[in-house]
C-alpha cells in the first residue's frame, strides 16, 4: 500500500504522459507547413501534448487551428521572427508561481506564441488522482511570469 500511495505521489508531482522519453517533434517553430486538408500553407507557432501525441498550432493568416502530424507536411523552410528564445523548453520542469509552497514540479508540455510572448502548457493535474474525460481541464497555458524553473 505505501508503494502505491509514493506512486500516486510522484504522479501528482511530475506527470510526464509519455514515461520516460519525449518523442520528436514533426516540424519546429517558426517552420513553414503544409496543411494537407486544407491545401495551403501556415506557420507553426507552437505545439503541445495531447492524448498521447504532439498537435501543433499552425498560424493561417488571422486565425490558429490545431493540426496533427498526419495533417502536416514540413518545408523545412522557417520564417523569420523577432521573438526572443523561449525561457523553457518541452521537458523543463517547472513550478507555478501562484500556488501554494507546497505545490509540487511540473513539466512543460508544450510551447506556444502568440501575441509576440511565449506561453507554455503545464499539466496542474494528474490524470491519475484526478480522473476527467475532458483533456483541458487537467492542462493550462500559462505565462513565462508565472513560472518558476526547478533545478535537478
Amino acid at each position: 500500500m505505501k508503494e502505491q500511495i509514493n506512486e500516486l505521489e510522484r504522479c501528482w508531482y511530475l506527470s510526464p504522459p509519455w514515461g520516460q522519453e519525449i518523442p520528436p517533434v514533426e516540424v519546429n517553430v517558426w517552420e513553414r507547413v503544409y496543411l494537407t486538408a486544407l491545401r495551403t500553407f501556415g506557420y507553426c507557432s507552437g505545439f503541445g501534448w495531447s492524448k498521447g501525441e504532439w498537435v501543433y498550432f499552425i498560424e493561417l493568416e488571422n486565425d490558429t487551428i490545431l493540426a496533427t502530424k498526419q495533417e502536416i507536411l514540413g518545408t523545412s523552410r522557417m520564417e523569420a521572427n523577432t521573438v526572443k528564445q523561449p525561457a523553457y523548453a518541452v521537458g523543463d520542469r517547472v513550478m507555478l508561481v501562484s500556488n501554494p509552497p507546497t505545490t509540487k514540479q511540473r513539466l512543460v508540455l508544450g510551447v506556444q506564441v502568440a501575441d509576440q510572448a511565449w506561453y507554455y502548457l503545464v499539466e496542474w493535474r494528474s490524470p491519475m488522482l484526478v480522473p476527467t474525460s475532458i483533456v483541458c481541464d487537467r492542462f493550462s497555458l500559462v505565462r513565462e511570469e508565472d513560472l518558476i524553473r526547478v533545478m535537478v
